[in-house]
């Protein structure tokens, strides 16, 4: 499912306007990534958890080149399934 076909799922799901429920959602991934760049988790109750991680920085091979280059260490989004989302996956 794409960001098109969801809000489509949501605006027949809620019965309001597509335009709307497009601006929910930006503003859902807007909230989530302010949170996540300030260093906040964001826990959504029987949904999951939203975190970033530290990677450390680690050589890589180029593989056009086959040089090994150093990838240098950066924060990343990580997310954890919550046990109501396993639940209604299985």
């Amino acid at each position: 499912m794409n960001k098109a076909k969801l809000v489509e799922h949501m605006s027949k799901a809620t019965k309001m306007p597509k335009s709307a429920c497009k601006e929910c959602l930006e503003a859902f991934i807007a909230a989530i990534g302010a949170a996540l760049k300030g260093g906040k988790p964001v826990v959504l109750t029987g949904f999951g958890t939203f975190t970033t991680m530290k990677r450390k920085s680690r050589v890589g091979i180029n593989p056009a080149t086959g040089k090994k280059m150093q990838i240098p260490a950066k924060k990343v989004p990580k997310f954890k399934p919550g046990k109501a989302l396993k639940a209604m996956v299985k």
